[in-house]
């Protein structure tokens, strides 16, 4: 392996969660711009909007659709767009730094639920039931992350606010329902099987 010239700025960079698909696409696009990227393997995120994307069950087509939340914490939402743009700003950096990327707002899943359902026009409350019980005590309740020092040094600022990722996660989770259903109805997948 050849020693890089001392003038030649190196192109390194690491990921966590390099396997997952925020990291497997950061990784494809860094190393696209010639950068050495080493990647860290981590276990999931504590807030995994997993459990909520699959929000949506078609009170159309159900008499009571119902869904219990295990909790309704604050958290700090976030895009993959504003990641990517601010990695991409703290590359460019002349010296490497530790930078918070965050939108500096905390939502609850009540608001998540009031967006999204609204954006199908309708009302959460008839279709969601939050269960008290499954609260976690030993939870943080509010994570909301600084990004001042990224504002600041990087004039970073966030370009996708809370409604417009909800919204977008809402059609994403819509062309999924549909892709799915021609899928169920050419009998590929069985409906029961589902998630």
């Amino acid at each position: 392996m050849a020693t890089p010239i001392a003038s030649e700025p190196r192109k390194v960079a690491l990921v966590t969660g390099i396997t997952g698909q925020d990291g497997s696409y950061l990784t494809e696009f860094l190393l696209g711009k010639g950068y050495q990227v080493h990647g860290l393997i981590r276990r999931s995120s504590n807030y995994n909007t997993q459990r909520i994307n699959h929000i949506y069950v078609d009170p159309h087509n159900a008499t009571k659709a119902l869904m219990k939340l295990h909790y309704a914490d604050l958290s700090d939402a976030s895009s993959l767009r504003r990641w990517l743009d601010a990695m991409w700003l703290m590359l460019q950096q002349e010296k490497p730094d530790d930078y918070v990327v965050a939108t500096e707002e905390s939502h609850t899943v009540e608001e998540f639920l009031d967006v999204s359902f609204g954006y199908l026009g309708l009302n959460w409350k008839d279709h969601v039931e939050i269960d008290k019980r499954y609260f976690r005590p030993t939870e943080v309740d509010n994570l909301k992350g600084d990004a001042s020092k990224a504002k600041e040094l990087l004039k970073w600022k966030p370009k996708v606010g809370f409604e417009q990722l909800v919204k977008m996660m809402v059609d994403e989770d819509l062309e999924t329902a549909k892709r799915e259903k021609v899928l169920v109805d050419a009998g590929y997948i069985d409906a029961q099987q589902q998630p």
